[in-house]
Protein backbone atom coordinates (compact mmCIF):
# COMPACT_ATOMS: atom_id res chain seq x y z
CA UNK A 1 0.00 0.00 0.00
CA UNK A 2 1.72 3.43 -0.73
CA UNK A 3 1.59 6.29 2.19
CA UNK A 4 -0.22 8.92 2.04
CA UNK A 5 2.71 11.53 1.21
CA UNK A 6 2.84 9.09 -2.35
CA UNK A 7 -0.82 9.60 -2.38
CA UNK A 8 -0.68 13.01 -2.11
CA UNK A 9 1.63 13.57 -4.67
CA UNK A 10 -0.22 11.29 -6.96
CA UNK A 11 -3.42 13.23 -6.82
CA UNK A 12 -1.75 16.58 -7.28
CA UNK A 13 0.16 15.57 -10.23
CA UNK A 14 -3.35 14.01 -11.91
CA UNK A 15 -5.11 17.74 -11.26
CA UNK A 16 -1.58 19.50 -12.54
CA UNK A 17 -1.94 17.18 -16.02
CA UNK A 18 -5.42 17.97 -16.60
CA UNK A 19 -5.61 21.69 -15.78
CA UNK A 20 -3.50 24.48 -16.90
CA UNK A 21 -1.50 24.59 -13.16
CA UNK A 22 -1.10 28.84 -14.40
CA UNK A 23 -4.76 29.63 -14.17
CA UNK A 24 -5.17 27.95 -10.54
CA UNK A 25 -5.68 30.12 -8.11
CA UNK A 26 -4.63 29.01 -4.54
CA UNK A 27 -4.12 25.27 -5.53
CA UNK A 28 -4.11 23.71 -1.94
CA UNK A 29 -4.00 20.37 -0.51
CA UNK A 30 -7.58 20.35 1.26
CA UNK A 31 -8.04 16.37 2.50
CA UNK A 32 -6.92 13.00 2.60
CA UNK A 33 -8.41 10.29 3.99
CA UNK A 34 -8.26 6.91 3.08
CA UNK A 35 -11.44 4.10 2.46
CA UNK A 36 -12.40 1.50 5.15
CA UNK A 37 -11.57 -1.40 3.36
CA UNK A 38 -7.62 0.54 2.65
CA UNK A 39 -8.23 0.19 -1.48
CA UNK A 40 -8.31 3.55 -2.08
CA UNK A 41 -7.37 7.16 -0.79
CA UNK A 42 -9.20 10.43 -1.49
CA UNK A 43 -7.37 13.46 -1.98
CA UNK A 44 -9.46 16.88 -2.05
CA UNK A 45 -7.52 19.58 -3.85
CA UNK A 46 -8.96 22.92 -3.86
CA UNK A 47 -8.45 26.16 -6.19
CA UNK A 48 -10.09 29.71 -7.12
CA UNK A 49 -11.63 29.22 -10.05
CA UNK A 50 -11.98 33.19 -11.25
CA UNK A 51 -9.11 35.41 -11.53
CA UNK A 52 -9.72 38.85 -10.66
CA UNK A 53 -7.84 41.23 -13.13
CA UNK A 54 -9.57 44.37 -11.96
CA UNK A 55 -8.59 47.87 -12.66
CA UNK A 56 -9.74 51.12 -10.90
CA UNK A 57 -12.35 52.74 -12.78
CA UNK A 58 -10.57 56.79 -13.91
CA UNK A 59 -13.97 58.18 -12.10
CA UNK A 60 -13.00 57.19 -8.75
CA UNK A 61 -9.73 55.17 -7.16
CA UNK A 62 -12.17 53.28 -4.58
CA UNK A 63 -14.70 52.59 -7.42
CA UNK A 64 -12.77 49.37 -7.45
CA UNK A 65 -13.81 48.46 -3.45
CA UNK A 66 -17.85 48.11 -5.07
CA UNK A 67 -16.61 45.69 -7.90
CA UNK A 68 -14.39 43.34 -5.73
CA UNK A 69 -17.77 43.16 -3.51
CA UNK A 70 -19.09 41.49 -6.71
CA UNK A 71 -16.38 39.71 -7.80
CA UNK A 72 -15.27 37.32 -5.38
CA UNK A 73 -13.12 34.48 -6.31
CA UNK A 74 -15.28 30.58 -5.77
CA UNK A 75 -13.40 27.76 -4.30
CA UNK A 76 -14.01 25.07 -5.87
CA UNK A 77 -12.70 20.86 -4.57
CA UNK A 78 -12.11 18.29 -6.35
CA UNK A 79 -11.41 14.81 -4.93
CA UNK A 80 -9.40 12.68 -6.20
CA UNK A 81 -9.17 8.50 -5.55
CA UNK A 82 -6.12 7.09 -6.00
CA UNK A 83 -5.80 3.28 -5.99
CA UNK A 84 -3.90 2.33 -2.36
CA UNK A 85 -2.41 -0.44 -4.06
CA UNK A 86 -0.68 1.21 -7.38
CA UNK A 87 -0.46 4.71 -6.87
CA UNK A 88 -2.59 5.54 -9.97
CA UNK A 89 -5.37 8.33 -9.66
CA UNK A 90 -8.67 6.32 -11.02
CA UNK A 91 -11.48 9.20 -10.96
CA UNK A 92 -12.17 12.60 -10.04
CA UNK A 93 -15.17 14.31 -8.86
CA UNK A 94 -16.71 17.39 -7.65
CA UNK A 95 -16.78 17.81 -3.81
CA UNK A 96 -19.55 19.85 -2.37
CA UNK A 97 -19.68 21.86 0.27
Amino acid sequence: MIDVKQAVSSAGEFVKNLYDINKLDNLMLEEVAVSDDERYWFVTYGFSNIRLQLKPTESHPLDILETLKIYQPVRTYKVIKVDAETGQARSMKIRET
